[in-house]
């Protein structure tokens, strides 16, 4: 029996390490021209040639369309302009929107596997890679090479092992990116023959997820650490970032425990938000092993993984230098610095990204406002919801919920000492966000946000409808005027799918669910407390209960740490501003039994008036700047029912046997 294996020999270790360079030579050649399996998988080079393609299937989620969305939760919104797209599809109960509006990374017309990643390609790459469709050839693809492992003859032990550790990953990745949103499926784990009557059945959600852990904690205990230590990763060291590893497969294992531990999916959703605080403890216990085993490495120095430093000096500004290294800002986007993929040394699962200057050209210029010329392109703006701004608390770590005479939050100073990563994420009244040279007459509207009730920012249809901009993924100054999105910006965007402060706070949910704010894992040393304050400490930020910056315990308000509800309540906050726009909110409202509960269903406004004049945010902090009137308004209420904590399936796929039922209500 002969195939053609379009990757076959063209790339192996070339796609990542060589600037994603094409196959196209290859792929033009014609049909007939096979290669037997004994010399596909015989050795090494072959092999990993043929393990390329699953790389290449990985979406980008930013830039899957001209314009695309990824945030369905609470916590972002668009402007009228987008009412097509996912995010208002969500908010309007239309889930069935995923497979149909070809605006998202889960599904699009015209899916190619062998559509390859190049940063210098004509862009449509991009538009050609999504979930679904991918995920069920990836997962074949990596059957049909775990199935082949026996004919890999001409490899040494470390390049056998390479091999299998990214098929199993692969194969439990691809299960479990689907799972969060479908529930539990089929687990496939053999080549299926085109001839053989489908009749494999939907497991449930827990099912699943063994069977993926089995896979993931395989792939951990063959994979390395960093394939820059291997023999075959010395030939392209310092290339090897996106090859799959050991920290990715502990990653994803432990992640893979953690949502199964999770309300949802040991409960089901009949009872909705009254099951919200109680895990499965036994998939809790063994998520916590998994990131305390990775955490320990980390911490001990033996990983490329560090977290990034928060950006102090240029809280406003978000401009580097060229020689800039391990920026907090620098895990989302890198400016002048030759298109450098983002991540730094926190990014740990990332898949490719290209065109970049095409993608930069779209992605960049869907958030900020589009008045007055701003921006010329694209009337769609990515908008925080205020009741999501609202999770970010004080700068002593208190919520702003909490008693003002605790928190320190005021209404008619609501910007004031907040936590740092408010002032990083989020552009608010008066943020300076023009630096270049602008028109005499736009200075009043431009310079200076107008985002008070009435200003101008606000006034119009495709301005801010929330009070609200953001710029934690991509720069203020991706502008008409400062021009960041222009070709000499080298302006490089990519959201990664998973990093080093992910695990932390993982961790920190897994351990909670099992012990509250003591809780530990048996292999790490840090409590579940202590990793939430590793993040608020590297963000300058008081620890939970409540204190300085800095401080090792919360002493304000210390119910935070000793009731386990308001705990875990304070490990969900640092998770949504620590993680918010990344695209994790919905999966999480949704395990945790929250997505059709109040207030989460609702999406708000700030309101409030000025009390100063223009002159005091020529020459102030704006954040010091003080309001009257201050209040929340509803732009919309989401109506949810048990139904929504699952994506519908295709009805054609649903439709090809009965043992492969539709999600229940859809």
């Amino acid at each position: 029996m002969r195939k053609i294996y379009r990757t076959l020999l063209c790339g192996s270790l070339l796609l990542f390490s060589l600037g994603f360079s094409s196959c196209e030579d290859y792929l033009d050649k014609e049909a007939d021209s096979t290669v037997s399996e004994e010399e596909a998988f015989k050795n090494f080079r072959n092999f990993q040639g043929f393990i390329e393609e699953i790389y290449n299937c990985i979406p980008d989620k930013e830039k899957n369309n001209y314009t695309t969305s990824w945030n369905w939760g609470d916590d972002e919104i668009f402007n009228p302009e987008g009412d097509s797209h996912m995010t208002h599809q969500v908010d309007l109960g239309n889930f069935r929107a995923w497979s149909t509006n070809n605006q998202c990374w889960l599904y699009r017309t015209g899916s190619d596997p062998t559509a390859t990643y190049h940063p210098n390609s004509d862009g449509n790459a991009k538009f050609k890679h999504s979930l679904w469709p991918h995920a069920w050839y990836c997962i074949r693809k990596a059957n049909i090479g775990i199935a082949n492992l026996e004919r890999l003859t001409e490899a040494t032990d470390e390049e056998k092992k390479l091999i299998a550790g990214q098929l199993y990953f692969f194969r439990a990745w691809w299960h479990f990116e689907m799972m969060q949103y479908f529930g539990g499926l089929p687990y496939i784990d053999t080549v299926l023959s085109a001839t053989e009557k489908m009749s494999l059945p939907r497991l449930s959600y827990q099912e699943c997820a063994d069977k993926a852990a089995v896979d993931f904690r395989m792939a951990a205990d063959l994979l390395p650490i960093n394939w820059d230590n291997t023999t075959v990763g010395k030939q392209t060291a310092g290339k090897n970032d996106l090859r799959i590893n050991k920290i990715m497969a502990l990653g994803y294992l432990g992640k893979n425990y953690l949502w199964a531990a999770s309300p949802l999916m040991e409960h089901g959703a009949q009872l909705g938000g009254s099951n919200t605080y109680n895990y499965n403890t036994e998939y809790a216990k063994k998520a916590a092993e998994a990131f305390g085993e990775l955490l320990t490495l980390v911490e001990s120095g033996q990983t490329q993984y560090a977290l990034a430093q928060f950006d102090y000096s240029d809280i406003y500004n978000h401009t580097k230098s060229a020689s800039a290294s391990n920026s907090y800002s620098e895990i989302f986007y890198t400016t002048g610095q030759n298109w450098k993929m983002p991540g730094t040394t926190e990014a740990i699962f990332r898949g490719p990204s290209e065109d970049f200057n095409g993608s930069n050209w779209n992605m960049t210029k869907l958030w900020g406002p589009k008045i007055y010329g701003l921006v010329e392109h694209d009337n769609i703006i990515h908008q925080p919801t205020a009741n999501y701004v609202n999770l970010y608390g004080m700068e002593n770590g208190l919520p702003l919920s909490e008693d003002e005479t605790k928190s320190g939050f005021r209404k008619n100073s609501p910007f004031r000492n907040r936590d740092a990563r408010f002032y990083h994420d989020i552009v608010f009244d008066g943020f300076h966000y023009v630096n270049a040279a602008i028109p005499e007459a736009d200075k009043e509207f431009l310079r200076y946000c107008t985002l008070y009730t009435g200003g101008a920012m606000r006034a119009v249809a495709n301005a801010s409808r929330t009070g609200y901009f953001i710029q934690k993924l991509v720069p203020h100054q991706a502008n008409k005027y400062d021009e960041l999105y222009n070709w000499s910006g080298n302006l490089h965007t990519y959201l990664p799918y998973m990093r080093l402060a992910d695990i932390y706070l993982m961790y920190a949910e897994a351990c909670a669910a099992v012990d509250g704010a003591a809780g530990k894992s048996t292999n790490f040393g840090k409590t579940a407390e202590d990793a939430i304050n590793t993040l608020r400490k590297r963000a300058g930020v008081g620890p939970v209960g409540g204190g300085e910056p800095g401080d090792e315990k919360g002493t304000l308000c210390p119910e935070y740490i000793s009731n386990s509800q308001k705990f875990m309540d304070e490990v969900r906050r640092e998770r949504a501003v620590e993680l918010s726009f990344e695209g994790f909110r919905f999966n999480d409202l949704q395990r945790w039994l929250l997505l059709t509960e109040e207030p989460y269903t609702i999406k708000t406004s700030q309101e409030f008036e000025r009390v100063e004049n223009e002159d005091f945010y020529k020459n102030n902090d704006p954040a010091e700047a003080e309001v009257r009137n201050f209040r929340e308004e509803t732009i919309l209420k989401r109506v949810f029912g048990t139904k929504h904590y699952w994506f519908p399936l295709l009805d054609n796929d649903v439709y090809l046997y009965a043992e492969f039922p539709q999600n229940p209500g859809w």
